[in-house]
């Protein structure tokens, strides 16, 4: 099983390095054990030398999403070649506080007065169907205070699986009460 807790982690700690207001980025998850070997070089460029566990993966930033095309159709057109473990994607969103609605950050939230907050999330699949996410509130910005889970952001996880071309679970039918 891999390590997509620390990587996501790892991730959210980083992107919280560079402050908030950042685009959209998008992380192929490499084994490290991997990366060492084929890419010698770009390991010791990360700062890589050996891997803690032979499950670690290690993010590679890819090249950005268009921004005109809606999210959910730049997700649509990836598939990761095998090499790839996993992936995650780094976003900021205001949330309406109240909802689960959601908008990009730079949108007109046309919320009638409604109280939005900012967040960021970190979102990462791998391909045995492990899947961990990481949100911050732009209001509440400490490591502490970050929260973290298997099934935190869904919606994200269920997209990124499906670059990597990972059956879904099928939702069980439902039964009529007796």
């Amino acid at each position: 099983m891999s390590n997509i807790r620390e990587a996501v982690m790892d991730l959210e700690r980083h992107v919280a390095e560079q402050g908030w207001d950042q685009p959209l980025e998008l992380y192929a998850l490499v084994p490290t054990v991997e990366l060492l070997e084929a890419e010698p070089a770009a390991a010791q460029m990360l700062g890589i030398t050996e891997p803690e566990s032979p499950d670690d993966l290690t993010p590679v930033q890819q090249e950005r999403l268009p921004d005109d095309v809606p999210l959910e159709e730049a997700l649509g057109r990836i598939m990761w070649p095998e090499g790839v473990a996993g992936c995650a994607l780094v976003m900021e969103r205001l949330v309406v506080k109240g909802s689960d609605e959601t908008l990009a950050v730079d949108e007109d939230p046309g919320t009638s007065g409604k109280e939005t907050e900012e967040i960021r999330m970190v979102a990462g699949v791998v391909r045995d169907g492990s899947r961990y996410s990481a949100m911050r509130l732009r209001n509440y910005d400490t490591d502490e205070d970050v929260m973290h889970g298997d099934d935190l952001v869904p919606a994200l996880t269920s997209a990124l699986a499906l670059t990597l071309d990972i059956e879904l679970p099928a939702t069980a039918p439902e039964t009529p009460e007796s």
